[in-house]
């Protein structure tokens, strides 16, 4: 996969995760919006809204997801921006490697404490790890490029008097 299609699948997934947060904070706010992702009680908005369980270090689940994924914005354009600075793939890796560990975390309080799961948020969760595999191969193929620049560089010059 080229480059510039790694990056795309980076954005893509940060910008649908930030629209899907933002649905999250407008379900908190509007109970009636909870009905659309709402099966069954097992797959349901709302019984994970009103469980009381939808908070993270006192920070309410939707502004982990706003914060996390237009975090990922940010340093997938800065990474874009400053491309021969390996330290920006870095910085997106460690960013959404934090995002994938506060998602299993909230993934394990709806289905082992709350026993029901959010559509939204699983949603969210899953292009959270979408950036996450992205920014593993952005950094995979920075550390070819690398390499292969190393070894280009790092040839010898011919012997002039041979």
């Amino acid at each position: 996969m080229r480059t510039r299609s790694i990056r795309s699948v980076i954005y893509l997934a940060g910008g649908l995760g930030f629209i899907l947060s933002l649905f999250a904070t407008a379900e908190a706010y509007d109970s009636s919006l909870s009905g659309l992702c709402s099966v069954n009680s097992y797959v349901s908005c709302g019984a994970v809204l009103s469980s009381g369980l939808t908070t993270l270090l006192g920070i309410p689940d939707y502004a982990w997801g706003i914060g996390g994924f237009l975090l990922i914005l940010v340093v997938a354009s800065l990474a874009e921006r400053n491309r021969r600075d390996p330290r920006w793939g870095y910085a997106l890796l460690a960013v959404t490697t934090a995002g994938v560990a506060v998602a299993l975390t909230l993934l394990y309080v709806e289905l082992a404490l709350i026993h029901a799961i959010c559509p939204v948020c699983a949603t969210a969760y899953v292009m959270g790890a979408v950036a996450w595999v992205g920014a593993i191969a952005l950094v995979r193929r920075n550390a070819q490029r690398a390499r292969e620049q190393g070894s280009i560089e790092g040839t010898p010059e011919p012997d002039p008097v041979a």
